[in-house]
């Protein structure tokens, strides 16, 4: 009897130590919200190599990155959008759109890459098939941008 009893002391302290151990383990886990961000960011990169027009990926950068001055720098002040063939108002979408919209791939580019087609984010409709239509006045600027569901 003498024999089992040290074993029954070991044994609760086993177990105590197994606990904290995975308690320690559990928290030690999670990652920190500010290396989740980095991740969330780096897993929504694209490869743009398919935007063969310098201008409209510079352009399509801006928009990606949530940088709204410097996509509109790329357009004439006067800029018309049309989305699905609607006249909008270019610097309201722009306002309210860039930094909660983005491109999550490219499907193709045609127009001696001025048009893209692609796989859409919106926070508020969620995820679709879109094209940007990107038109270049005399003076090299954007002045009409057409925005809309691809089929």
């Amino acid at each position: 009897m003498n024999s089992k009893f040290p074993m029954m002391k070991v044994l609760p302290m086993i177990t105590v130590l197994a606990v904290s151990l995975s308690f320690k383990a559990c928290g030690q886990s999670k990652t920190p919200k500010s290396e989740t961000a980095t991740t969330i960011k780096e897993t929504q990169k694209m490869d743009t190599d398919k935007l063969t027009n310098a201008t409209v990926k510079a352009a399509f950068d801006a928009w990606q990155n949530g940088d709204s001055k410097t996509f509109l720098s790329y357009f004439a002040a006067d800029a018309k959008l049309y989305d699905d063939g609607n006249l909008r108002n270019f610097q309201s979408f722009v306002k309210e759109a860039c930094g909660h919209e983005r491109f999550t791939s490219i499907e193709k580019v045609e127009n001696e890459g001025k048009d893209i087609t692609g796989n859409f984010h919106t926070e508020s409709w969620g995820d679709f098939k879109t094209y940007f239509k990107f038109s270049i006045n005399a003076e090299g600027k954007f002045n009409r941008l057409d925005i809309g569901q691809a089929k």
